[in-house]
Formats: C-alpha cells, structure tokens, sequence
C-alpha cells in the first residue's frame, strides 16, 4: 500500500490532516521519525501559526535536509499552509526576517490587505498545467486563514512553477506545483470536497499508487 508520512515537528493541524489525507485510500502515518519520513511514498508538511516558530521546530528535528533530499531525488512533498510557507527562501514577520528551506524562490510576506487575517471561503485561479486542481469549477472554494503570503508569483513563474493565484486585495499564491513540490496556501483539510480532490490527485501522483 502506499504510504504517506505527516511529518511531526511541534506545528501543525496534524490530526485533520493525517484523517484527510487517510480518507484517499492511503496508510498514513504521524511521525517525527526522519526515516520514515525520508521513506515514505509521500511526505506532508503541515503548519499553522508564525514562520519563525515552525523553522525553529523543524532545525531542532533536523528535517530541513530530509525534505530536500527528498526534492533532489524527485520524492513527493507537499506543504500546506505556514509548511508551505517555510519552502520559501525567508518569511518576514514584524520586521524580522527568517530563512526558511530555500526550495521556492523569494520570500514570504505579510498581505498588502484591509483585512487581516484573509480568513474564509475564497475562490482561486488556477492555470493551464495544473494538475492538482485540473478539471476545479470556476466557483470552486478553499478554506483560508493567513496573514502572509507568497506574493512574488513572477519568481515562482521564472523558475518553471505551476502557479494557482487566488486574491485578497492582492494576488498570491495558493497552490504551487513544481516538480516534486507540491503546497497549498490554504487547508485542503478544512475545505470540504475540493479540499480532498487536491489531495486525492496528489496522491494519485505518488509510486506505487
């Protein structure tokens, strides 16, 4: 069967991602084990709260070098949320910059927005190419909550990514594909059905599927 690892590192809805992820068919697994982490047929990357916070979990697990070898050697990772954020080179959050895995080009900033968090219900657009969301109505939903953002889609666009943009007052990326990459800026977890058709054909891209 194949198997996924929800990668554990002290952030992250794992729970609802491990069910979510498990409903695909899938034997999931929730672990701060690295080598099942580097094993597995697919690794998810969760994250909710400060980018600063989440590095810090995953420098003190030592998992930076496991998800980028697992890029490297064209291994399926997908990041959601702030685990997506930290693919990044750097997050900025009041005023301080942090490094992040440098596996997605540019930095991770806060929303040019009236309203903050972007919390709710939002609609994407998603381009040719994509294969996470091929075939998604026009008025399909995800669920958001973040105030910061990958902005700089001309530089995820340069380095030959798939970039799904979705808006609040500015555009960002939602859903970035490249290579063996895979995140979402939104919870697939929390969004319903659309939510489990990105995860669905994420999964149907892993060996031994």
């Amino acid at each position: 069967m194949t198997r996924v690892v929800v990668l554990d590192y002290g952030s992250g809805n794992l729970r609802s991602a491990e069910r979510a992820v498990a409903r695909t068919g899938v034997d999931v697994t929730v672990t701060s084990d690295l080598d099942a982490a580097a094993a597995a047929d697919g690794l998810v990357v969760p994250g909710v709260g400060a980018y600063a916070a989440c590095m810090a979990g995953i420098e003190k697990l030592g998992a930076g070098p496991v998800i980028a070898d697992r890029v490297a050697a064209g291994r399926p990772v997908l990041g959601i949320c702030v685990g997506m954020q930290i693919l990044f080179e750097s997050g900025v959050e009041h005023g301080v910059e942090t490094r992040g895995l440098g596996l997605l080009p540019g930095a991770v900033t806060r929303l040019a927005a009236r309203r903050i968090p972007h919390m709710g219900w939002n609609t994407v657009s998603v381009p040719a190419g994509s294969v996470l969301l091929a075939g998604l109505a026009p008025d399909a939903r995800f669920y958001f909550v973040h105030s910061y953002a990958a902005a700089d889609l001309a530089a995820l666009e340069a380095a030959g990514a798939t970039v799904t943009t979705a808006a609040h007052d500015e555009p960002f990326a939602a859903v970035v594909e490249h290579g063996p990459l895979s995140a979402a800026q939104f919870h697939p977890e929390k969004s319903a059905d659309t939510g489990f058709a990105l995860l669905r054909a994420w999964v149907a891209g892993l060996p031994g599927t």
